[in-house]
């Protein structure tokens, strides 16, 4: 009747996130960026037995990639910084 409890369409949707930067930037490990979120600000990014990931030069804390993605975009929150 209003259809309130649509089921969704489980069509194998695949994913497009990718290790770019707000403006689209490819990123790669050893680039400088300015991290958006944790209180990382200036970053590098660096090679895990997990993947790729944030360090932050100021505090030295460590964040994977998949915990920066914008749920918008799909990109990384982050902007890359000229070197």
């Amino acid at each position: 009747m209003f259809n309130f409890f649509k089921k969704k369409d489980k069509s194998g949707k695949t994913s497009n996130l990718r290790m770019a930067d707000l403006d689209q930037n490819p990123l790669k490990a050893g680039d400088l960026v300015d991290a958006l979120r944790y209180d990382l600000g200036k970053s590098k990014v660096i090679e895990t037995e997990k993947g790729l990931a944030y360090e932050s030069i100021e505090t030295g804390k460590i964040v994977t990639w998949h915990l920066m993605v914008d749920a918008a975009t799909e990109l990384q929150k982050v902007k890359k910084l000229s070197k």
